[in-house]
């Protein structure tokens, strides 16, 4: 696997480190990967009366998700079409009988056709469905739906996913329930791959992570970018734990009810790209995702998911497995400002990656082969970038 990722001795010095700061490929990554490629929104058990609505922003998009008169889920750009204006102004919420904008009143129907503009006689007729809420591209796969504000190279959630129906099919995702709605992390001052750059690979988990450590020991592993999807696996540890969290959950692990008892003792981790993963636990299901704010900042957004009908004992090893994560969290948090402050140094001029960090080398690579300009070690002139990728593309 690793000869196959570093075939070049220099993709084992990752991206350039002017790649993380220049505003103009900043501007390429907002067009090619983060408009054009599929996010994950929310579960369909978010919305799940009619007229409840949620909203996700994203590199100057945004979008609104309704659920429909109809009982249909539909996205839109949550942008009137009179002025502009977000149609919805909080994260979530409910639209009884219709969408009202909040700037001059005009009004849409839950399946986003014009209901009547503010005033209707200061204006010409104006046809319902042309002067509707614009639509987004809407795929609802296994209960979780994701959007695409344009269209782009991937194929159907459902098709990327396919290769891990084994994986996936013993959850019941569509019955899942939500545990904490979707929200933002604080703002991080680092660029997205920063951060996609310490997930990417399992090799500073002994060191970095006591708690994983616990929980996987040397069982954890690492597989291939396949497509647009690449998997990691943390298999529970045989041997005593030594801390308290992981100890305790791993005894209500073991003591869980069908059908969950009879799902693998690990966490698995499918990484979507971009930009996004689905952990999948023996008692709850997981997603976080990087949110690109600026070319030196970002968010990281998540959520979590319970059982249908989750008893006690699952209720109480969901909660214990959210700790050990807020914990990982916070000390990955930490790597990523370390690593990103470095590449302003003086004395940066590349890393060296491992063969247990093939993860972020086939990252790399497939960032260059999109954005070939990534392959220049200096960084190109102002103003040049966008014509230099295009050259060499």
């Amino acid at each position: 696997m690793a000869d196959d990722v570093f075939q070049n001795p220099e993709d084992r010095l990752g991206l350039p480190g002017w790649t993380y700061f220049n505003d103009e490929l900043f501007e390429l990554e907002a067009e090619q990967l983060f408009r054009r490629h599929w996010q994950l929104v929310c579960h369909q058990n978010d919305i799940p009366e009619k007229g409840q609505f949620t909203t996700f922003d994203l590199v100057g998009e945004r979008a609104l998700i309704i659920r429909g008169e109809d009982d249909v889920i539909r996205a839109f750009h949550n942008l009137c079409r009179h002025r502009g204006s977000r149609v919805v102004t909080e994260e979530s919420g409910l639209c009884k009988k219709a969408i009202v904008c909040p700037f001059h009143g005009w009004s849409f129907n839950l399946d986003g056709s014009l209901r009547s503009p503010a005033r209707p006689r200061s204006l010409p007729d104006l046809d319902p469905v042309e002067w509707g809420l614009k639509p987004i591209e809407c795929e609802i796969w296994q209960g979780f739906i994701f959007i695409r504000f344009k269209p782009g190279p991937q194929p159907s959630v459902k098709d990327i996913m396919a290769p891990h129906d084994d994986l996936i099919k013993p959850h019941h995702l569509p019955d899942l329930m939500p545990a904490s709605s979707p929200h933002l992390s604080e703002t991080w001052d680092v660029n997205w791959k920063a951060i996609r750059d310490v997930d990417n690979e399992g090799y500073h988990v002994p060191i970095a992570h006591p708690g994983l450590q616990d929980l996987y020991g040397k069982d954890y592993y690492d597989f291939d970018l396949t497509g647009d999807t690449s998997v990691s696996v943390g298999n529970f540890n045989k041997t005593p734990s030594h801390l308290w969290s992981v100890r305790n959950y791993r005894n209500l692990i073991n003591n869980l009810p069908e059908p969950w008892a009879s799902l693998p003792k690990a966490w698995h981790y499918v990484l979507l790209f971009p930009n996004q993963v689905i952990g999948f636990y023996p008692d709850s299901i997981i997603f976080y995702q990087d949110i690109p704010v600026t070319t030196g900042t970002s968010q990281q957004r998540s959520a979590s998911y319970a059982r249908p009908d989750e008893d006690r004992v699952t209720r109480a090893a969901r909660h214990l497995a959210a700790r050990i994560d807020e914990i990982t969290g916070i000390e990955d948090m930490h790597l990523i400002e370390w690593s990103y402050e470095a590449m302003k140094s003086s004395a940066f001029d590349g890393i060296m990656l491992s063969d247990l960090e093939s993860g972020v080398g086939q990252y790399h690579n497939r960032l260059r082969q999109m954005f070939p300009v990534m392959t220049c070690k200096d960084e190109p002139a102002e103003r040049t970038v966008k014509q230099i990728n295009y050259d060499m593309s």
